[in-house]
């Protein structure tokens, strides 16, 4: 069994989280009190002056003192808690290799991986959607969100405590949020790292809430915040806003807000990309002899002359009239599919006319059909 130890800052009579010069002054009074020479032949006082030796070696190195504040003895001393029995594991036992088997054991509480409660954590973020039109969506606006979101308590400044009061730092974890367990097991005697029972992780004891806040030190607020949709953002995209989400614990900072666009679709055009689409209805007589249409776009209706014979599905661009680069330059086009629609409800003398006019057509006025059929012989 080992031999049971003070713990360094105990033995220095400082508390956790001194300063250096806290440690060196400490370190000092010590060893001139308890040095061999001015205690000649005092066992006891020999002994202190190791032990005072020992707790200043570590402390006053940042390497030594950091792995001593997570994992105590052992963190410091390879061979601190090894019974008897440890030789049978071939010599020495690397306690490097503890926290990864603590770790699968108990969460990781023994390893350097876990985080601290009390110290800074960053805010969680918030997640939500705003609905835009088609046309907002291609040259951006200005929408309004709602949200309730947690906020750092104006009265007691997010310390959780009354005016005038300080919180305690914990008498038991020293501030950290954390205590050491000691456990015998048949390799000797190990120690774990876990939440301090008596302040629940954070370090510190309120005595005197914080009237508002009652402790927590943030206060739930609804704010309407203003949000910038950028032209050219599509369906999906989400738009992040910096430090607009809850706040953060002890001096942490704040979380985003997340904000997801929903663009609803348009009754006539459809989007890929920077590509807007859409289906203008011809007559045949339009088909036929050309004609100058009136086509929509998002900027408004533009004229646009398309050649005579032209035939249904004939797809035509409109450059520069698509969807704005999101975040750049330039725009993407428009591609308008024309159909031809075939008229009904003719009367006896339009039809009368139309059969006079199919009769001075020939094979050569209509070339797919020459082709199809040309094909089909074939």
């Amino acid at each position: 069994m080992a031999q049971e130890k003070r713990d360094y800052y105990e033995v220095l009579g400082i508390q956790k989280g001194a300063s250096e010069d806290e440690i060196k002054k400490a370190y000092k009074k010590l060893a001139r009190k308890y040095h061999p020479d001015m205690n000649p032949g005092d066992k006891e006082a020999e002994e202190k002056f190791k032990e005072v030796n020992e707790a200043n070696e570590v402390l006053s190195d940042p390497d030594k003192k950091a792995r001593y504040d997570q994992f105590g003895f052992a963190g410091v001393d390879p061979n601190y808690g090894a019974g008897a029995g440890a030789g049978g594991f071939g010599g020495g036992f690397d306690f490097g290799d503890l926290g990864d088997i603590f770790g699968s054991f108990f969460g990781g509480g023994f390893g350097g991986g876990q985080a601290r409660r009390n110290g800074p954590q960053r805010g969680e973020s918030i997640r939500m959607s705003v609905s835009v039109s088609f046309t907002e969506a291609a040259f951006g606006c200005e929408k309004n969100v709602t949200l309730d979101r947690n906020e750092q308590c104006p009265t007691c400044k997010g310390n959780g405590c009354a005016k005038g009061t300080t919180p305690e730092v914990c008498p038991d974890c020293h501030g950290s949020g954390q205590v050491q367990v000691r456990r015998q097991t048949p390799m000797g005697m190990f120690a774990t790292t876990t939440q301090c029972p008596k302040c629940g992780g954070k370090g510190k004891i309120i005595h005197q809430p914080c009237p508002d806040c009652h402790g927590q030190g943030q206060v739930r607020k609804r704010k309407t915040i203003k949000v910038t949709i950028p032209a050219g953002i599509d369906h999906g995209q989400t738009i992040s806003l910096r430090g607009q989400g809850h706040a953060g614990k002890n001096g942490g900072p704040s979380g985003d807000l997340l904000i997801t666009v929903m663009v609803q679709p348009h009754e006539i055009f459809r989007r890929e990309g920077t590509a807007v689409f859409c289906e203008a209805p011809i007559t045949f007589t339009q088909a036929v002899l050309g004609a100058e249409l009136e086509i929509p776009t998002i900027d408004g209706k533009v004229k646009y002359t398309i050649p005579e014979g032209t035939q249904t599905g004939t797809v035509f661009r409109l450059r520069g009239k698509g969807i704005p680069v999101l975040n750049g330059h330039g725009r993407g086009d428009q591609y308008i599919t024309v159909n031809i629609e075939t008229p009904k409800g003719l009367n006896k003398e339009q039809k009368e006319a139309l059969r006079k006019f199919s009769e001075t057509l020939g094979e050569s006025n209509y070339e797919k059909q020459k082709s199809f059929f040309r094909k089909f012989k074939k």
